[in-house]
């Protein structure tokens, strides 16, 4: 076993990935120390994610998750796009393909707590500092970690890189490693309820299904999501960039127009809503270290590894690195095989995910199908051929259709 009492971790990132590697140190019987660069909350990011409820089961039942976080779970995904030559609606096919979808910011705030509790036995203290941003991290001659910041140096057991996409302490793994742009960005955001009231056929759909919208070069995706108060409507639209971007405009009115001239008219007037929550836009990128940990530094979440987010597994990465970082401190004799084990697993994951990315990319926006000719047989035989033989729990069981 890796852990003593004295084994002292320090978590550079206080995101999602950070949050969750605190509570797996913890729960190993770790002293933690995470810092966290911004001095506010991060609890308002009110994008959607999904999670597999099999995972969400395990995060619950070992306390890293609170059984009472809301989430909006449907079994259904339903493929739709644009009637050639009007404007109504198709559906092109139905798959299981159950998942939990989640706030980002609830499931932030949930491993929050879970990290400052230590309410199992055993469990280590955890000090979350906000507003520090580490400097520097270094090795010292004894072969611990070193992480400076303006209060001054700290000695580390080991230390978790988890400092999202453009992680710093990436570069003390892989230097000059940085991500690949995939050439399309992704439209993020959220819209009130309300948005549907006009559309109840839409809204009946979503309490059962998350929904993908097919057009030509790209795809947009939708699915309800837990609020603070009411539900709302999630997100996520993949297309080319404008043709003269501008980078400091406002995200919404772009992908508003694109919505329009692509979708079906239902659709595009909820995504013209005027009171979305939050738009976001974002180039799509990944990246992948050739090794996610080396003694005695490790990399979690997107520090490691960022895939393209059609596989729908940034938060569910990052949960997964911080479920086995637990358990191979657990199970391992000393620090060194502990991060040695977590390597190996985590990097093979992670690259597995960057390459299904890619073939997703490809799929449904660089080389979208004729979407008007497609329906259930040619949707399943087509994703079978994205999937090549691997699995991923978006896609259990493409040709498993749906009655409706």
């Amino acid at each position: 076993m890796a852990t003593a009492t004295a084994l002292r971790i320090g978590v550079v990132g206080g995101s999602i990935a950070g949050c969750a590697a605190a509570v797996a140190g913890s729960r190993a019987g770790a002293d933690v120390t995470v810092y966290e660069r911004s001095g506010a909350e991060l609890q308002d990011r009110g994008f959607g994610i999904v999670i597999p409820p099999p995972l969400h089961r395990e995060l619950v039942a070992s306390g890293y998750l609170d059984a009472r976080m809301e989430t909006a779970p449907v079994a259904t995904r339903v493929w739709l796009t644009r009637e050639p030559g009007g404007r109504s609606t198709r559906e092109l096919a139905r798959q299981s393909s159950p998942v939990t979808p989640c706030n980002w910011g609830l499931l932030w705030r949930s491993l929050r707590a879970s990290a400052g509790a230590g309410a199992s036995a055993g469990a280590g203290a955890v000090r979350y500092l906000r507003g520090e941003p580490v400097t520097s991290v270094g090795e010292s001659p004894d072969g611990r970690a070193l992480v400076t910041t303006a209060r001054g140096e700290e000695r580390y057991d080991i230390v978790v890189g988890a400092d999202g996409h453009a992680s710093r302490t990436r570069q003390l793994l892989a230097p000059g490693l940085t991500p690949e742009p995939a050439g399309y960005l992704v439209w993020r955001g959220a819209i009130p309820l309300s948005a549907l009231a006009d559309n109840p056929g839409e809204l009946e759909l979503l309490r059962g299904a998350w929904v993908t919208i097919g057009f030509p070069g790209g795809h947009g995706i939708f699915y309800l999501i837990p609020g603070t108060g009411d539900r709302l409507l999630a997100y996520a639209i993949y297309g080319r960039p404008p043709a003269s971007p501008d980078a400091d405009a406002d995200p919404g009115p772009y992908v508003r127009e694109l919505a329009k001239e692509h979708f079906p008219a239902a659709w595009a007037e909820i995504v013209g809503h005027g009171t979305h929550r939050t738009t976001a836009c974002h180039p799509v990128a990944d990246v992948q270290v050739p090794r996610a940990a080396r003694a005695p530094l490790l990399l979690a979440g997107d520090a490691a590894g960022v895939s393209r987010p059609h596989t729908a597994s940034g938060a569910v990465k990052a949960l997964q690195d911080a479920l086995c970082l637990e358990r191979v401190l657990r199970d391992e004799p000393t620090v060194g095989a502990a991060l040695e084990r977590y390597a190996d697993e985590r990097t093979a994951a992670g690259a597995h995910l960057v390459e299904l990315g890619r073939r997703m990319g490809r799929a449904q926006v660089e080389e979208t199908p004729d979407w008007a000719a497609m329906g259930q047989e040619e949707v399943d035989v087509w994703f079978r051929g994205v999937l090549a033989g691997t699995r991923h729990y978006l896609y259990e069981q493409p040709g498993a259709g749906v009655t409706a």
